[in-house]
C-alpha cells in the first residue's frame, strides 16, 4: 500500500531560491541554513536541526510545508514514546465518530474496524517533521534508523505502508542529550545559533512589524546582552518575539528598568535568572545597551 504524496510547489532550485523560499514563509535565514535546507531538499536526505530551545528550529518544517504546498506531520516526541504511539497516526476524531455509530446501530461492527484501519484515517507525511527527538530513549532511535532508510511502516492491521517517494524530514534536538551517530549519518546536519544583532532585528521587523525601531533596537541589545551572562537558560529568538510583543501591548516605547523588571517573567523562565537579572543587573545592562545605540547613531 502506498501514500500518494499530494499536489506540491517544486523545490527551490538553488540556495538563493531556497533563501527566497524560507523568506515568502517569514523566516528570516542566513545563507549557511538555506544551503543547508537546499542540499537536504535537493538531495531528498533527512535535516538535522540541533540547537537550543527557542531558535527557530521548529519554524523551519512549518514554513517548508507551508512555502512547498506541503502536508506537515508533526510528530512531538515525548519521553516514553514508543513505535506503536508514533506509528498509529490515526485520525481520532473521525475514529470516535465510526465507533459511536455503530454503538448506536448504524453499522456492523466489521464495517467500522474496516473504516478505522483504513487508509483514510491515517496520516500522510509530504512534510515529516520528528519534533524534539532528544526528549525519546535509543530504542526509538533505532526504530527510526529503519523508517529513514526504507521510508516504510508495518502496521499489523492493515499491512505494509510505503511512500512513493522520499517525504522531506526535518528532526530537531535540543540536545538535552547526545544523539546517536548512526542516525545523524543519515541526515545533513546543522546547528541552529541564536542569532546576531543584525539578524535578530530583521526578524523582529517581520515578526512584530508595529514596533517602534527604538524599542526594537533597545529590546535586541538587552537579548544580546543577557545571553553573554550565566544564566541557566539564555532567551531565544521566540523569548524575544514574546517581550517585544508583550512590551508593546504596554505602550511602551522605549526600554526602562521598569517596564524590564515588571515584564521579566516574559523573557526568563526561571526564577533563579529572574533574580539574578531583576533590580541592578537589569540597570546595568540597559544603560550599556543605551550607551551603545547612542554611540552607534553618532
Amino acid at each position: 500500500m502506498n501514500l500518494d504524496s499530494h499536489s506540491a510547489s517544486p523545490l527551490p532550485a538553488s540556495v538563493d531560491t531556497t533563501l527566497a523560499l524560507l523568506g515568502r514563509g517569514d523566516y528570516i535565514a542566513d545563507r549557511s541554513l538555506a544551503t543547508a535546507v537546499y542540499l537536504a531538499l535537493k538531495l531528498r536526505r533527512p535535516l538535522f536541526l540541533e540547537g537550543e530551545a527557542g531558535v527557530g528550529k521548529t519554524e523551519i518544517a512549518k514554513v517548508l510545508a507551508g512555502t512547498l504546498g506541503r502536508q506537515l506531520i508533526r510528530l512531538q516526541c515525548y519521553e516514553g514514546l514508543d513505535v506503536a504511539s508514533a506509528v498509529y497516526e490515526w485520525n481520532y476524531a473521525r475514529q470516535m465518530i465510526e465507533i459511536r455509530l455503530a454503538e448506536a446501530g448504524q453499522q456492523g461492527r466489521d464495517s467500522v474496524e474496516e473504516e478505522i484501519f483504513s487508509e483514510p484515517s491515517l496520516g500522510g507525511p509530504p512534510v515529516l517533521l520528528i519534533d524534539e527527538l532528544d526528549r525519546t530513549d535509543e530504542p526509538f532511535e533505532a526504530y527510526l534508523l529503519e523508517i529513514l532508510s526504507d521510508f516504510q511502516v508495518t502496521i499489523p492491521e492493515i499491512g505494509t505502508i510505503k511512500a512513493k517517494e522520499p517525504p522531506i524530514v526535518v528532526i530537531t534536538s535540543n540536545r538535552t542529550r547526545e544523539i546517536h551517530d548512526a542516525l545523524k549519518r543519515r541526515c545533513f546536519y546543522y546547528w541552529v545559533d541564536y542569532p546576531d544583532a543584525k539578524r535578530e532585528l530583521e526578524i523582529l521587523k517581520v515578526k512584530a512589524p508595529g514596533a517602534a525601531e527604538q524599542l526594537s533596537r533597545e529590546i535586541v541589545g538587552f537579548v544580546q546582552k543577557l545571553r553573554t551572562t550565566d544564566l541557566f537558560k539564555l532567551p531565544g529568538v521566540a523569548e524575544t518575539i514574546d517581550w517585544t510583543q508583550a512590551l508593546m501591548q504596554l505602550d511602551v516605547l522605549t526600554l526602562t528598568p521598569e517596564a524590564i523588571n515588571d515584564t521579566l517573567g516574559v523573557l526568563l523562565k526561571y526564577q533563579d535568572d529572574i533574580g539574578k537579572i531583576q533590580g541592578s543587573e537589569a540597570l546595568r545592562l540597559l544603560t550599556q545597551v543605551k550607551a551603545e545605540l547612542a554611540a552607534a547613531g553618532d
